[in-house]
């Protein structure tokens, strides 16, 4: 069944290898992707664009994945965040997950148990 409206998800990675296959992905899926290099570009697309849903690696230059969280708390409260990490600590997934993060996922991720997760948010909104 075609969606009527394509959900748009915004992909934050600063791994382009890992931001284009991700993208490539959920494109095939029927969503509309966006994708920025850190949490600089990514906050700076969602001052004039709306998405669904982020999916955002931790670690990044200029602004990681935590600050980037901190910062869309601040100026998109309702946002649905996905974090996914190759460096899972217990400190950055409570951080996360106190920041609104709906789930955390290290890498390499599995793209199945990546489509459960993004279906649960996207049929809840």
């Amino acid at each position: 069944m075609e969606q009527m409206c394509k959900k748009r998800i915004l992909v934050v990675d600063d791994e382009e290898n890992a931001r284009v296959a991700l993208s490539k992905i959920l494109v095939h899926d029927g969503y509309e992707v966006a994708s920025a290099s850190n949490g600089l570009e990514a906050l700076n697309y969602l001052r004039s664009n709306e998405v669904e849903l982020i999916i955002t690696d931790l670690n990044m230059p200029e602004m990681d994945g935590l600050k980037f969280l901190r910062e869309l708390n601040r100026s998109h409260p309702a946002s649905n965040v996905i974090m996914i990490t190759a460096y899972g600590e217990v400190e950055s997934y409570l951080e996360a997950m106190t920041l609104g993060a709906f789930e955390y996922i290290n890498k390499p991720v599995r793209y199945i148990e990546l489509k459960k997760v993004i279906g649960k948010i996207l049929t809840a909104i």
